[in-house]
């Protein structure tokens, strides 16, 4: 198996142009994200997620990307959270992707939005069933007090323990990040980085620019 290094050099043959990035920028970073499955990262759909408050003062979180395509990325949280208090009042986020292997980063912008129930309930009904008692029995950003959440998993275990399908929790669902901006960034050992960004001009055409690294 070819060395850290060697994979580097593979990928920075590649090197971006702008006749060589896909002009649909989520085409770009689809292509971006099969090479990180390829290379066996793991988890390459952990992200940083950004959200600010109507103060703008900044909050970020990993998150997991559970979808994506021409609409634009999807991630699924407990709409009690802060990032959910944050986005009702504030709907505008930024996410980062980084696959260190490849020197990669990919920082996407744009409006956030819930998705509609029937889809959240379609993802949580293939979540396994610890996964869907947790959803169930966190108050996800709120204080609680010391061993509240032992008892509240006995709690939700007893009420759900004859039940083969455990209902959406009301307060839990999904969103969609409805991109505006792109930025595409490949490492080189020399430093002179390749960086691009898009931005959305309309529904179907975007500018792009080449930005110093």
């Amino acid at each position: 198996m070819a060395n850290l290094a060697d994979k580097r050099q593979s990928y920075e043959r590649d090197t971006l142009t702008l006749d060589t990035l896909a002009s649909d920028p989520m085409i770009q970073f689809e292509n971006w994200y099969h090479d990180a499955e390829r290379e066996g990262i793991v988890e390459p759909n952990a992200m940083t997620l950004s959200t600010a408050s109507p103060q703008g003062m900044p909050s970020s979180r990993m998150v997991l990307l559970k979808g994506f395509g021409p609409e634009g990325l999807v991630f699924y949280s407990n709409y009690t959270s802060r990032k959910a208090q944050e986005l009702i009042q504030n709907p505008f986020a930024a996410v980062n992707f980084w696959w260190k292997e490849l020197e990669r980063q990919v920082r996407i912008e744009g409006t956030v939005v819930r998705i509609s129930e029937d889809r959240s309930a379609s993802y949580f009904n293939s979540r396994p069933r610890g996964s869907q008692l947790s959803a169930w029995a966190s108050p996800q950003s709120q204080e609680i007090r010391e061993h509240y959440l032992e008892s509240k998993r006995q709690e939700i275990e007893e009420k759900f323990k004859d039940t083969d399908t455990i209902p959406l929790p009301p307060h839990w669902g999904g969103y969609l990040i409805e991109p505006s901006v792109f930025e595409f960034w490949q490492g080189k050992k020399s430093r002179y980085h390749d960086r691009y960004r898009f931005t959305r001009k309309d529904d179907s055409n975007w500018r792009i620019i080449r930005l110093a690294p």
